[in-house]
């Protein structure tokens, strides 16, 4: 076998054909024929042709094929395949006459490992002659590849006071050549070590597996507070060491354990802190630490151990420089402590490692110093609650022993704010007093809780003030009497009525629980004879007659008392009017009784002869209003009506379009001024009156002359002032007087200064036939 040819078997006989081959060439085509007849046998087994990568021998001849059919022609020979006429392309080519493949350029394995070609043997003509037949070509590896690190630098980390073979970390490399040959086997060593920082350890420290590329502890004394690391250097080599080699670094860097625990330096502190100041820093402490920082193991934590019993201190850890923090968090008094002692201990924030020496806990001492200072005044509660009854005696003692000064100093006691000007403060002991009954009405009574401000002031310089609330709740007492209403009303004289009756109730300015239910009684024993009083629920009563009395007026007297603790009564008259009643229960008239009887007169009937005598009214009031009608003088040649005053308009005829209007109408509310007369029951009576006063007089005879309206009005409104049965002062008084704005005048006035034998009517006899007859009853002939 040559290193360019390898000679194959034949496939269908198992035995070798040397004497059949030449060793330059190959038949892939190979046939036998026997006995005339011939078959096809299997087509030779090609081995692997294989090549040696970055040969210099090119073009280099590789193999020859052949066909032994024997052609009449010439035999051409083609080669397909990636190599040759497929990417990558003019690799191999083959000398289509003689058969010899070849290789074209240097191969590399790395990019190409093998290439599988078809080869053909063809006519001239172009017809194949055979099928076609693969050749596999083998690119052979060559150590032309050095092994390469995976990282320039690799990093690991090994606790401090490791054990020999700890691991630490692995290291890998690859290797570009064949892994099936020993161009690809690598071997790992540590060629150079270096402490950080350096010349701290000289021993060697750290092994490698050669094979696999892990690094491990080989000895002891791995301490972080000596060395903080290392730098080791690396070496891979192929061939199981013996070929290419490269370099790289692993750095090693030795982690903390806390195995140092933190001590107080130095150990004893004094410092100073005002009192009745809070969250201030009064001063430091210091502790140090061999471990790592700024990490768990170096970072501490500060306690108050003893000397704190209220909380008055507190102590942090300044995270950047570990130092212990120390504050007042709880104001301190002087007056109670001058001095506190405080034992401070310290411990890391990680705990101990076992590897940690067992040395006690670190303390230190600091003794802090209170210094006095001018404290305001305290009050003893703040808000200052006090609890009264409304009606509290003026002089009463409310509060005392209210306030103190840290101090011992003088003090001064004011009231910034008291609304109603209820209290009064003894400016020296601070004693509160009312000075005047409260009232739960007032409006700055919220809830039954009156507030006002107490100030209090010491004496040293400075004068430093503070102020309290002062809540008073107010224990309501019962300090009203019930007021009964109404006083007046009217009752039906038949006692037999079911309805009739006069509902009473009260009125208490008392909050609950101390105004109603209201009780009412009669207390008169003759008036209890022919009245009773019935109650109806919790504020109302009915005043009810026994037996039938007659009309008239009644006064009863009737007694009222409220719920309160204890309860207050009260007497007041009603002044009853009795009336006879109709069948809706109300008050009727003397005539509506009258006719109301058994006589049996009808409704209408009565309606009849009212309007019978309302109209005999009217005739009999124009009869003496034309009898009694004066003239005026006149002029001969001017018109009717027309007199002396200057407010006269006579020779002007009015023509008014709506019912009411004109001088009729005036003449019509000048004769009716009166004052309109308030309606009995509801109105309520003046208080500024007694009970049971009659009405004076009022002026109904309207005046003859308009210049006497406002005399008349006087009088009226005079009456009206001194009547107890009319609504209060500020009520309207209406009256029917039109006022003196109309264009018409005065009818009242017509020809009443002069005879008629002054008067001369001749003209009216020029105003047509509707005026002659007038004419002729005022001629004198």
């Amino acid at each position: 076998v040559s290193s360019h040819l390898i000679f194959s078997l034949d496939a269908s006989s198992g035995q070798a054909g040397r004497e059949d081959l030449n060793p330059a060439a190959l038949y892939p085509w190979r046939q036998r024929s026997s006995g005339g007849l011939s078959r096809v046998k299997r087509d030779w087994i090609i081995p692997p042709i294989r090549v040696l990568e970055n040969s210099k021998q090119v073009p280099e001849n590789l193999v020859q094929i052949k066909s032994d059919k024997i052609f009449t022609g010439e035999v051409i020979y083609k080669l397909e395949g990636p190599g040759v006429d497929q990417d990558p392309k003019d690799l191999f080519e083959i000398d289509d006459k003689t058969g010899w493949i070849r290789s074209m350029i240097p191969l590399d394995r790395e990019k190409y490992r093998s290439f599988t070609l078809k080869a053909f043997a063809l006519s001239p003509s172009g017809e194949r002659l055979e099928n076609p037949s693969t050749i596999e070509i083998v690119v052979l590896d060559q150590n032309d590849n050095r092994p390469n690190f995976s990282q320039k630098e690799f990093a690991g980390s090994v606790y401090e006071f490791s054990v020999p073979g700890t691991s630490v970390m692995s290291v890998t490399a690859t290797d570009a050549d064949d892994p099936t040959t020993d161009n690809a086997i690598l071997s790992y060593s540590i060629i150079g070590q270096e402490s950080i920082p350096p010349l701290r350890i000289n021993k060697t420290m750290f092994g490698i597996n050669n094979e696999t590329g892990a690094i491990y502890t080989r000895d002891v004394g791995l301490d972080w507070e000596v060395v903080k690391g290392f730098r080791l250097k690396l070496q891979v080599a192929d061939m199981s060491g013996m070929g290419l080699t490269s370099l790289a670094n692993a750095v090693i860097h030795v982690t903390d354990i806390n195995n140092n625990p933190p001590r107080f330096s130095p150990d004893l502190y004094t410092m100073s802190a005002v009192e009745n100041k809070i969250d201030f820093v009064i001063g430091w402490v210091n502790a140090t630490d061999n471990d790592e920082p700024g990490t768990g193991n170096w970072e501490t934590k500060y306690t108050i151990a003893k000397g704190n019993p209220s909380r008055n201190f507190a102590i942090r850890t300044d995270p950047v420089t570990n130092e212990g923090i120390l504050s007042v968090v709880k104001a301190l008094d002087y007056e109670s402590q001058e001095v506190y002692t405080l034992t401070l201990t310290v411990e890391n924030v990680n705990p101990l490692s076992i590897k940690a020496p067992k040395n006690p806990v670190s303390s230190a001492t600091v003794v802090v110093t209170v210094v006095n200072e001018n404290e305001a005044p305290r009050f003893i509660k703040d808000p200052i609650e006090i609890l009264v009854p409304e009606s509290v005696d003026p002089g009463t003692v409310l509060a005392s022993n209210i306030a103190y000064d840290p101090d011992n100093a003088k003090l001064k006691y004011d009231i910034l704010r008291d609304p109603e000007g209820w209290l009064i403060i003894n400016h020296e002991t601070g004693e509160i007093a009312a000075r005047k009954p409260f009232n739960v009405l007032s409006p700055h009574v919220k809830n039954n809780i009156y507030n006002a401000v107490i100030r209090v002031t010491d004496t040293d310089a400075g004068g430093i003030s503070t102020t309290a609330s002062l809540v008073i709740t107010l224990w309501e007492t019962n300090d009203f009497l019930p007021q009964l209403f109404p006083l007046m009303g009217t009752v039906c004289s038949e006692s037999g009525r079911k309805a009739s009756g006069l509902f009473l109730t009260a009125v208490d300015e008392d909050l609950p629980p101390h105004a109603e239910p209201f009780t009412f009684h009669l207390q008169d024993i003759n008036v209890s004879a022919n009245w009773t009083i019935i109650q109806v629920n919790e504020t109302h009563a009915v005043l009810r007659p026994l037996v039938e009395l007659e009309t008239g007026e009644y006064g009863v007297t009737v007694l009222v008392t409220d719920s309160g603790t204890p309860s207050l009564s009260a007497y007041a008259q009603v002044n009853v009017t009795v009336c006879p009643c109709g069948k809706d229960g109300e008050c009727k008239t003397e005539a509506a009784a009258i006719f109301g009887t058994r006589v049996g007169v009808s409704f209408i009937a009565l309606l009849v002869i009212m309007a019978s005598i309302a109209l005999l009214l009217l005739l009999l009031l124009l009869a003496v209003a034309v009898g009694n009608c004066r003239r005026h003088h006149m002029k001969k040649g001017e018109g009717l009506l027309v007199g002396d005053s200057d407010e006269d308009i006579r020779d002007n005829v009015l023509n008014y379009d709506e019912q009411g209007g004109g001088e009729e109408d005036e003449v019509r509310h000048y004769n009716t001024l009166q004052l309109a007369e308030p309606s009995s029951g509801d109105i309520p009576l003046r208080k500024d009156y007694p009970d049971n006063l009659p009405s004076p007089s009022y002026p109904r005879k309207p005046p003859a002359d308009p210049t006497d309206i406002e005399d008349f009005i006087n009088d009226g409104l005079e009456a009206a002032d001194h009547d107890p049965n009319i609504p209060p002062y500020d009520t309207a008084l209406i009256y029917d007087y039109e006022g003196d704005g109309s264009l018409a005048g005065s009818l009242s006035s017509i020809a009443s200064a002069s005879s008629d034998g002054d008067q001369d009517y001749d003209y009216l006899n020029d105003w047509g036939p509707r005026f002659k007859k007038l004419a002729n009853m005022y001629d004198p002939r």
